[in-house]
């Protein structure tokens, strides 16, 4: 199967410092790749890399087509969506305009619409007319989540979507995500809960200094004692 996005041999760049040092990954349709390792491993500029959110070198190729070096709107209109760590909603906004700044405006078939949304995201339907700065965090996590996918994208990189979560809305998180994908989305999650990678990942990442240092299935991390050692803290 052909990868909806393949990465090679990807550097990436905060001024004078080196972060991404040669990453290779590609997420195949219809996937969800979860990506591990300890704070300042590259994870997080990982996904800035992808969006043109930092400098760098290498190859990003998504649906056969390269996107290294295209401006951010241009990438997200080929349908990448992000849903970021500080999930960057407008607190002052309602929940129903915060999802509408996420549209896509330029897609004539749109498959996620404000109904499709409000389908999969009950919860928000009933927030609909709130201040979205008097939502839980669980709420807005689900308010990033779903204001990405007003974007139509085919592929979602999410940044620590269970961070400050209670269990039960993790449980709820990742129960939408993997709808999301059933969907046809493609996910890159990065993660620090090994335990939710096991539970919606299909394939794995870990990554340590800037490199992938291991890939495989969410089973494998088990009991494997190399991948435990760049996972300590």
């Amino acid at each position: 199967m052909t990868a909806q996005l393949d990465i090679r041999d990807l550097h990436a760049y905060y001024g004078h410092s080196h972060i991404l040092q040669g990453v290779n990954l590609h997420v195949l349709p219809g996937e969800i790749v979860g990506v591990l390792g300890r704070n300042g491993a590259g994870r997080s500029t990982l996904l800035k890399a992808i969006i043109a959110q930092v400098r760098v070198t290498g190859q990003i190729r998504f649906c056969g087509e390269e996107i290294t070096g295209l401006p951010t709107y241009d990438i997200a209109n080929k349908g990448i969506a992000y849903v970021p760590e500080s999930r960057d909603i407008f607190p002052t906004l309602t929940v129903e305009q915060n999802l509408l700044l996420g549209q896509n405006k330029q897609s004539a078939h749109s498959q996620w619409t404000l109904g499709s949304v409000y389908d999969m995201f009950t919860q928000l339907e009933k927030r609909k007319h709130i201040h979205a700065g008097r939502l839980s965090g669980g709420e807005q996590q689900l308010l990033s989540l779903s204001r990405a996918m007003m974007g139509n994208p085919s592929l979602l990189l999410i940044d620590e979507p269970t961070e400050g979560l209670s269990p039960h809305m993790i449980d709820t998180v990742a129960g939408y995500l993997e709808r999301i994908r059933a969907s046809g989305v493609s996910i890159l999650l990065i993660e620090q809960k090994q335990s939710f990678i096991l539970q919606v990942a299909q394939r794995v990442c870990v990554m340590g200094r800037g490199r992938i240092v291991f890939e495989g299935k969410p089973q494998s991390l088990q009991g494997d004692a190399v991948v435990a050692e760049w996972l300590e803290v």
